[in-house]
């Protein structure tokens, strides 16, 4: 089993939703947690690794894939090296041993110095992280993104309720997209996050208006540092 959370690696527990582990992934600057993910990785994860061109999305990759791996193998009882990942068409990974595909579901998401990654079933989940900034293009952003309802409660509020609602909003539609497994192929202004969530509540259950027979749970998984949720398919 994984020990020493706090001192020894670079993830600690985050949250358990059901059957779903939650880490959160430091991604700041550290030289010999750098050095130890990137023992981690296997040839075609390094020769990535290498394409990057700029030492931050080299240093996210490795801490994020070297957290995935660990985590991954602990869970299914198998070593780093038994463990490799294929692509889905829209380019979503899943988890193979031996070249056997595992019945679990997992994703990695990161921005700033912050990451989380979720690693559950097989039913299909998807999380998403953002630092909450400032930003002028807000107004204009939300006319890309958001649905009618969205736009105009954003257009209500202000200053800082006005980017913790957009990041809210963002998130939730970013992890419904992820779990759903799609890739750019969604318009994510043509669905909205549920009015409960949109009115400050913390979980609901979703439906896509294109695939009403699949439900799927929302959480707000949002702390002081970031904005976060997670967004799950019920069976």
């Amino acid at each position: 089993m994984i020990c020493g959370y706090q001192t020894d690696v670079w993830w600690r527990p985050f949250r358990r939703i059901e059957e779903i582990d939650v880490f959160y992934v430091d991604l700041a600057p550290n030289e010999r947690f750098e050095a130890a993910a990137f023992g981690l990785l296997n040839v075609a994860e390094r020769a990535r690794w290498r394409r990057f061109a700029f030492p931050g999305p080299k240093r996210r990759f490795a801490l994020c894939r070297g957290a995935l791996r660990t985590h991954i193998s602990d869970r299914v009882g198998c070593t780093n090296d038994q463990l490799t990942f294929g692509e889905n068409e829209h380019g979503k990974p899943y988890a193979l041993v031996s070249g056997r595909r595992l019945p679990i579901s997992f994703n990695v998401t990161h921005s700033g110095r912050h990451g989380l990654l979720a690693i559950g079933s097989s039913a299909r989940l998807g999380v998403d992280v953002e630092e909450r900034v400032s930003n002028r293009h807000i107004d204009l952003l939300s006319e890309s993104v958001f649905g009618p309802n969205e736009r105009s409660e954003l257009k209500m509020v202000e200053g800082q309720r006005k980017i913790a609602m957009f990041f809210k909003l963002w998130t939730v539609k970013e992890a419904l997209v992820k779990a759903l497994g799609v890739g750019m192929s969604l318009d994510t202004s043509e669905f909205e996050v549920p009015e409960k969530m949109r009115r400050g509540e913390k979980r609901d259950v979703f439906v896509f208006p294109h695939l009403p027979k699949i439900k799927w749970q929302l959480e707000d998984i949002s702390d002081r540092r970031f904005a976060a949720a997670i967004a799950y398919e019920i069976r």
